[in-house]
């Protein structure tokens, strides 16, 4: 994530617009994009007000990049992963990518994936390529 968020703000500095979803259901993936603090998730605000608009869902950081994240589900029920398809398809229903028209999206995906719902970004065409990072710290391992 701090990968992603650190290549966001350069791309954004260089006057790319630039979109960063963070696919984790812990949804910390935009915190250093938005001064450290968490925004909302695409389902949290499903959950809580059933439809939603894009000015709900997406916040512009201060480095000029579109933030989003997708969350998961309420913790011990539901599929994290069906979370993720829930939320590409509410950025598609609300046409995200036709208003903002960024020139590069991160979607910035666990490193700990367990089931077929994270690897959304490329099995729905989102994605043209994959980078994966990773370190030899323990947490990344």
């Amino acid at each position: 994530s701090t990968v992603a968020a650190n290549v966001s703000a350069a791309l954004a500095s260089m006057g790319l617009v630039v979109m960063q979803l963070g696919c984790d259901p812990k949804s910390d993936s935009t915190r250093n994009l938005t001064g450290g603090k968490n925004i909302p998730t695409v389902l949290d605000l499903m959950r809580d007000m059933g439809d939603v608009e894009l000015s709900d869902i997406v916040y512009k950081s201060s480095t000029g990049v579109f933030c989003l994240e997708s969350g998961g589900p309420v913790p011990g029920v539901g599929c994290a992963g069906r979370g993720i398809i829930t939320a590409f398809e509410k950025l598609e229903e609300l046409k995200a990518y036709e208003y903002y028209k960024p020139d590069v999206i991160f979607y910035d995906v666990l490193g700990d994936v367990v089931c077929g719902g994270f690897a959304m970004p490329i099995r729905g065409g989102y994605a043209d390529e994959v980078v994966i990072v990773t370190s030899g710290e323990m947490m990344s391992l």
